[in-house]
This record gives structure tokens, C-alpha cells and sequence, in this order.
């Protein structure tokens, strides 16, 4: 079998008749031979209506599982039970347009992953409020800034995405919550990945299933795969050490004002220089301990190159705040994106020129094209 399209479903009774309908005009007249594989955890009518369909349309294939519920888990079930070479994941609430799965299998010919991206020309994330839109670029920000193999990829936390099943043959899948692309990114054997645009749209039938609990199962999800790499591990122990770094900030302006009666300002500085050497020593010692040590003198030039990378890093962060309170914005928002921006200079900055580590070999291609080059 060429393809199997696997589809995790929970309520979706009224989307998932018409997902199938336009699944089927999609493929037909393209000579590959596919099934159309729903992996249910529903406690409305999805059942009984996905049942019709089996019944109606021998490439329906259905599972509907008692007692789990989840996402990725779901889709990771229907990786085990379906039998196509090539597998697309995508969502059954519509969102996600069928009439692109002839240009993701022709794409497949060539590279091992296709994602259709909403973040490249010709691609548009226009189904989302500006709530949610904001909700997603925080949650792929902080995905891209945290594991390396997602740094490359405009869309790592899309739902809509093909793969050759050689990708995760031999991938102990074992996602968290919602984002099972970026467990197949960070765990696949793969070595190119292509994307090309879609446009996003809005539900027509149902509603969003996002709850507070799914976000943070992703940054869950985002601890668990920093750990499958060195190098994102080298990045959360750098966020790490920079956390513990606060209360020993605080604790140094408190005792400089209230026993020694400095100077706010004065107080405020040095506190922040205490602290500063106390990320410094910690990161030289825990982060980027496997760095050979240097001559005394060459450390202290570490330590004026690693204040340098400190202080552009606040003064990111504040431009930041300033540039969206003047146009009219949260600043605490312009605080978070500055956060954000700032940490992974400071990172980059630091592991490159303070500790002076090569830059990695990169490990994949991604290409992409833009609108003009498909007919979607």
C-alpha cells in the first residue's frame, strides 16, 4: 500500500464524513492505492458515524480505543496499525486541506518528512484568533529555541505532516500530550525534509479541544526531548543555571540595602555582578564542563566575554519592552519575546565565542517552495 492518512479523532462527528468525502476526490484519478485510518477516542456519535463509513468505503479503517485518550499517543497507534509505505498525520476538524495530499506524496519521492507550513510565502495561519495566534508562535518560539533539530523548520508544531514509515521504524515514540511532530523530528532517521505552504482554516463543525493542561504537557513534552541531545541539554542547563541565578540576585540587593545601606543603584549593580559571577562559575563548570580548561588569564577574558554577552542580553530584553510599549502593546508581553530573543543570543553567544565550541555539523537539509511553485 502506497499511503495510509491516519486521523486522531475526539467529537468529531460532524467533521469526520466530510473529511473522508474530500479525502477520497483528493486521491482519485491518482493511481495510489491508500487507506483512510481514524484512530477514535470520541465519547459522542464519532463512532457510529465512522462505522457507516467503513461500511460505505473499503479504504476506512477505524480504532476506537477505551480508557486513553491524547494526540500524539493516537497517532502513534495508528503508525502501528496501518500498513502504508508513506504516512500523513493530520487533524479531522478540517483545518487541514485534503486536496494537498497529492503534492505531499509527489514531495515524498524526494525527501523522507513533507510538512505543509502556515509560516512560509504563501502560507497563512489565518483560521487562528489573535489569542491562539499568539498562543502557537510562543509555543513553536520556544520548541525552535530549544531543540536544535527544530531550528530548521518553520512549522515544527503543525499537525499536518508526511513521512516515509522508514522514519520512525526504529523510533521509541513516547510523546506528551499533543505535538507529535516534534517527536518524530527529534527521534526519526531522516535526513531532508521539505515543506511547502497551506493556508490554515477555520472549524467548521465542533470545537477546539486546547485546555491549559495541553500546554503544559508541551513544555513537558520539550524537557523529555532536550534530553534525547547533548545539545539541547547544554541549552536548558544554561536556562537552568540562569534561574538560580535570580534568588542569589535578590539576596545579594537585599543584604547591600538593608545592612549595608547602599545605594539603590549602586546595590542594584553589584547584586546583578554577584550574580553574574555566580552564572558565570556555574556554567563553567556544569554547562560547558566538557570544555577544556584555560590558562588563568584566559579565564578571566571568558568572564569579560561572558559579562559582555550578559549585558547586550538586558539590553534586548528592554528594547523589546520599550519597542511594544510605545506602539501601544503589552510591555509585559515585549518582556516576554525579549526574554525569549535575549536567552538564545546569550546562549549562541556563549557557546560559540566564550566557550568557544565549534558550530555543530548540520545533520539535515530542509528545503521548501513558495507559492507559485504548487498549485495549493
Amino acid at each position: 500500500m502506497d499511503l495510509s492518512i491516519v486521523v486522531p479523532t475526539y467529537n468529531e462527528c460532524g467533521n469526520v464524513r466530510p473529511l473522508t468525502e474530500r479525502i477520497i476526490g483528493a486521491l482519485a484519478g491518482t493511481g495510489y492505492s491508500y487507506e483512510i485510518f481514524f484512530v477514535d477516542d470520541s465519547r459522542d456519535d464519532t463512532p457510529a458515524v465512522l462505522a457507516a463509513l467503513c461500511a460505505q468505503y473499503p479504504c476506512v479503517r477505524f480504532f476506537h480505543r477505551r480508557g486513553e485518550r491524547g494526540l500524539a499517543s493516537a497517532v502513534v497507534r495508528g503508525f502501528e496499525m496501518s500498513a502504508g509505505k508513506n504516512i500523513v498525520v493530520m487533524d479531522a476538524d478540517l483545518q487541514h486541506p485534503p486536496e494537498l495530499l497529492p503534492i505531499i506524496m509527489k514531495r515524498l519521492a524526494r525527501s523522507e518528512v513533507v510538512i505543509p507550513s502556515r509560516f512560509i510565502g504563501g502560507g497563512s495561519d489565518g483560521g487562528l484568533n489573535l489569542f491562539r495566534k499568539l498562543v502557537s508562535w510562543t509555543a513553536r518560539m520556544i520548541g525552535r529555541v530549544s531543540i536544535r533539530r527544530l531550528r530548521a523548520i518553520s512549522d515544527c508544531t503543525s499537525g499536518y505532516f508526511g513521512l516515509h514509515r522508514s522514519v520512525i521504524a526504529n523510533a521509541k515514540l513516547n510523546p506528551v500530550g499533543w505535538k507529535i511532530l516534534m517527536e518524530v523530528l527529534v527521534k526519526g532517521d531522516y535526513h531532508a525534509v521539505h515543506e511547502l505552504p497551506y493556508a490554515f482554516v477555520a472549524r467548521d463543525s465542533g470545537a477546539s479541544k486546547m485546555t491549559w493542561k495541553d500546554q503544559y504537557d508541551y513544555l513537558r513534552h520539550i524537557v523529555r526531548l532536550a534530553r534525547h541531545n547533548p545539545e539541547d541539554a547544554r541549552f536548558f542547563t544554561f536556562c537552568l543555571v540562569g534561574a538560580a541565578g535570580v534568588p542569589v540576585n535578590l539576596l545579594g540587593l537585599t543584604v547591600l540595602l538593608d545592612f549595608f545601606a547602599f545605594d539603590v543603584a549602586f546595590a542594584s549593580v553589584a547584586a546583578s555582578f554577584v550574580a553574574m559571577v555566580h552564572n558565570f562559575l556555574w556554567n563553567d563548570s556544569v554547562t560547558w564542563r566538557v570544555q577544556k580548561r584555560p590558562a588563568v588569564w584566559r579565564r578571566w577574558k571568558q568572564f569579560i566575554q561572558f559579562a559582555f554577552v550578559s549585558t547586550l542580553s538586558i539590553v534586548i530584553t528592554a528594547a523589546f519592552a520599550h519597542t511594544f510599549y510605545v506602539n501601544g502593546w503589552s510591555p509585559v508581553a515585549g518582556q516576554l519575546v525579549g526574554i525569549i530573543i535575549a536567552t538564545w543570543w546569550s546562549f549562541t553567544a556563549n557557546d560559540r565565542w566564550t566557550w568557544g565550541r565549534p558550530e555543530p555539523a548540520p545533520d539535515l537539509v530542509v528545503t521548501r517552495e513558495y507559492a507559485g511553485d504548487t498549485p495549493y
